[in-house]
Parts: structure tokens; sequence; C-alpha cells
């Protein structure tokens, strides 16, 4: 096998490692959420006396359902490819990594990627913020604090969801620039990678090329 070969076969290979490992932490991430999702819509108990607000309740219920269903569709890529992944990785042949779907099915690994790890973490943190509202605000006040502080307090259960969701809206805005950050990040280093791999094929021509001067299909020695 040439020297280009080898490096085709070595960037192949790597491909098809990142790809289970990302398949792999997506799966991971997809059941955790996604069942921590149900459990909270299941076990949350509306109190029957209490005047929820609407946009609360409906908020819940379509941030509940959406977060199911993304991480759902991104267990379901992992689910249908990783099988296939694992059957070509775990056979020691070189040249097995092409029997391998990861290249074909790059943007669906792609996807489920970002449905499991950027979309379904950031419904993540809104179903917090929504499930401490619907938990907490039923709480009223004691009757004689709200007979002296009517007008100028605000309820326990109220109060510990604003106190939620204050600590809630900074770590989603600091996740959100962390996410574009290591995008950005990742993108260069793959820019970079790209380039040096690019710049070993420029010297592997050159040197093939150099190869095919010196010695010309038609010379011989008699």
């Amino acid at each position: 096998m040439s020297l280009n070969e080898h490096s085709m076969q070595a960037l192949s290979w790597r491909k098809l490692y990142l790809s289970r490992a990302k398949l792999k932490a997506s799966s991971r991430t997809s059941a955790l959420l996604s069942g921590f999702a149900m459990v909270a819509m299941v076990e949350v108990q509306l109190e029957s006396g209490q005047d929820y607000p609407k946009g609360l309740l409906i908020a819940f219920s379509a941030c509940t359902t959406v977060l199911v269903a993304v991480h759902l569709f991104a267990l379901m890529i992992s689910t249908c490819i990783l099988p296939n992944i694992e059957a070509v990785s775990n056979v020691h042949n070189l040249n097995s990594v092409h029997e391998s779907p990861h290249e074909r099915m790059h943007r669906h690994i792609e996807l489920a990627w970002a449905f499991s790890t950027v979309i379904g973490t950031f419904l993540f943190l809104a179903e917090v913020v929504l499930l401490c509202w619907v938990k907490f605000l039923p709480l009223k006040k004691n009757p004689v604090d709200s007979t002296e502080n009517n007008s100028t307090s605000i309820s326990p259960g109220k109060a510990a969801a604003i106190t939620s969701t204050a600590i809630m809206v900074p770590s989603g805005i600091i996740f959100i620039l962390f996410a574009v950050h290591f995008y950005r990040s990742l993108v260069s280093h793959k820019t970079e990678r790209v380039e040096r791999e690019l710049d070993v094929l420029v010297q592997l021509q050159d040197q093939l090329d150099r190869g095919d001067t010196l010695h010309p299909a038609g010379s011989h020695f008699g």
C-alpha cells in the first residue's frame, strides 16, 4: 500500500470512529433527557383548585412534547445507524471501512448530534424553568401573612419560580454562547486539519511527478 492510500485509509477510519462516538453520545443523552421529560410530565401534580395561567400549561405541554420528539428522533437515527458502524469497526480489516455507512449517512449523524446535544439540551433548560413554575406556583402565602402584606409581597411559590427563572436565563445564554464558540472552534480545527492533509497530498503528488520525470514510461537501457 502506498503512502497516499495509507493516509486515506487512516482518514476514513478516523471519521468512522468519530461518527460512532457521536452516535453513542447522542443515544445516551437522548434516552436520559427524554426519559426525564416523560417522568416530569407524569409525576407533576396539578392542583385542581389552582387557577393556572393558560399560557403556562400550553408552554409546558408543548415544550415537553417537542423535547421528547426531538430526542426520540435523534435516538432513532442512532439506533438505526450505530449497529452497522459497530459491525464494521469490529472487523480487523483495513479495507472494511468502505463497507460502513458513516460517509453516506454523514448528514444524518450530524443531525442526530445537533438534535441531542444542542436543540435537545436547550429545550431541557426551558423544561426545567416551566416545571418550576408549574410545581411552585400553587404555593400560597399563609393567611396571617397575606392579610398583613397583601399588596407588597408575593407568594413563596411564585418567588421560587422567579428565582429559578433568574438562574436559568443566564445559564441558557451562557449555553448558547458556549455552543457557538465550540462550533466555531471545531470548524476551525477541521479546516486546519484539511489544509494539512491537502499539503501532504500536494507533496506526494510532487514526488510522484518528479519520479515520472526522472523515469519516463518509455525509457530503457540497453
